[in-house]
């Protein structure tokens, strides 16, 4: 046969993909469901083909899964929960915001639930169930392995958001006189309890308090008669006490460019380790929660949630907007008579106070944020805060001219643009050392630096704005 035709003979016998794979392949290169892929499973939810559903789902990895049970309403998610049954990934709950899985967890049978969390880290399992009604929580303790009960139990007794509350149990650490063969020699003959995955290995003394860590890589390239503790680098070690907040771990991450570190008590003795999947998930969580009280809402206040309970927990800043907002009507009121005589007034405050508003929110962006990151300290607060009061200085000057000129071609009126730039000018100086000086207050309080602060700043930008314009304004015009 020329060789050509075999070639082709070859090509026609090879075994062709099945849909399913095809199908899964496609699936696996999105970053998230279709629109018209949820809506899909959604309408055959309705209408009981649990087939289809099955059959759609078995090819979805647990983010998808996820992102499903996240966008549909809550009937059909534990409704979905049920059709998918035993081939319901623990995987997925891992990728479920709380008050998704929160509900489903409650509806469904406490064996299950255990027989889901026997299988995970210990460290997803206890972020899965501390939230939940601790009634609840203890029925599920209660049905666990013991391993996994104390465990659990344990963390809990951690201050929420700690090092403790984030650390997995799951780690290999060996004795200090032990040798890289055998240490290796121990690795492959437990492997069936080692983490799943791990990055460092953890030596310990006698009394199990760390004195270093070696990194994988570095133990597998040296040799087996050399002892543990010769392979160690006092750099190499980071260790966190469990009672520290997950912020501040976040930021040890950060500046040393951790891969994994080591939790202890307050005798050094180790508990477990943080790797740094977690610490992702601890850096958006704190950056959301930073970006949703800059708008007086609270983390727990998402689309997820009843709209009565998400309208009561954005009641009591709205409240205290309320207020701020009467205390601007008031500086207004003040000159309610040079607004009568001078229409343009009316026209033209609402400029200062707006341009004063946006420049104290840019400056009050950054400065949380670099509070948040510790780039802004004791150490250097007096030059951030003098360069941000030359920022607006700067800005001011520049929109005082633009605006100035503006006013006097719109009103004719030479002297009413230059009240109304000289306005501008103290009002963005203002804004500028008002957006830093707020969020530091908070944070020497001891407070959170991105508590409400747009509300005060809002306030001082609003008074501040109107009454230079209206009392320059009465002063010049009038």
């Amino acid at each position: 046969m020329p060789k050509k035709q075999e070639e082709n003979k070859k090509k026609e016998n090879k075994p062709q993909p099945i849909a399913n794979e095809v199908e899964l392949s496609h699936e696996q290169e999105d970053f998230s469901l279709s629109d018209n892929k949820i809506r899909e499973i959604s309408q055959w939810l309705q209408e009981g083909h649990i087939a289809k559903i099955q059959e759609a789902c078995f090819v979805l990895n647990a983010p998808n899964i996820a992102e499903l049970l996240s966008k549909i309403d809550d009937d059909a998610r534990y409704q979905l929960v049920n059709v998918l049954a035993d081939n319901l990934s623990v995987d997925v709950f891992n990728y479920l915001e709380n008050n998704v899985s929160i509900p489903i967890l409650e509806k469904m049978d406490i064996q299950r639930i255990a027989v889901l969390i026997n299988e995970m880290d210990s460290d997803d399992a206890l972020s899965l169930i501390e939230d939940l009604n601790p009634d609840h929580q203890k029925d599920i303790l209660r049905s666990l392995s013991r391993t996994m009960r104390v465990v659990l139990e344990e963390g809990l007794t951690f201050p929420e958001d700690s090092a403790g509350r984030l650390m997995q149990r799951e780690i290999v650490a060996v004795p200090q006189f032990w040798t890289v063969g055998k240490t290796l020699d121990y690795m492959r003959a437990a492997n069936h309890a080692l983490p799943q995955e791990f990055y460092n290995i953890f030596i310990v003394n006698p009394l199990h308090k760390v004195i270093g860590v070696i990194p994988l890589s570095r133990l597998i390239c040296s040799k087996r008669p050399i002892k543990v503790e010769d392979l160690l680098e006092e750099e190499d070690l980071h260790t966190v006490i469990a009672t520290t907040d997950q912020e501040d771990v976040a930021f040890l991450f950060r500046k040393y460019g951790l891969v994994s570190a080591p939790v202890v008590d307050e005798d050094q003795r180790l508990l477990g380790v943080i790797t740094f999947d977690d610490i992702v998930d601890v850096i958006d969580e704190e950056a959301e929660e930073d970006f949703l009280k800059l708008g007086g809402v609270s983390r727990n206040t998402d689309i997820y949630r009843a709209a009565l309970d998400t309208a009561r927990s954005r009641f009591s800043w709205l409240a205290v907007n309320l207020l701020t907002a009467i205390m601007a009507s008031v500086v207004i009121g003040f000159f309610e008579a040079s607004i009568q005589q001078v229409v343009a007034l009316a026209v033209l405050m609402p400029i200062v106070a707006s341009m004063g508003g946006n420049a104290g929110t840019q400056t009050l962006a950054v400065t949380v944020r670099a509070l948040a990151t510790k780039e802004l300290s004791a150490a250097n607060t007096a030059r951030v805060v003098g360069k941000e009061v030359m920022v607006g200085a700067l800005n001011g000057f520049v929109f005082a001219v633009i605006t100035g000129v503006v006013t006097w071609l719109w009103f004719s009126s030479p002297i009413l643009g230059v009240v109304i730039a000289m306005a501008m000018l103290l009002n963005l100086i203002a804004a500028g050392l008002a957006g830093i000086t707020i969020p530091l207050a908070f944070s020497r309080m001891g407070l959170d630096p991105a508590l409400a602060s747009t509300v005060f700043l809002t306030t001082i930008t609003d008074v501040l704005g109107f009454f230079a314009f209206l009392g320059l304004a009465s002063l010049v015009l009038l």
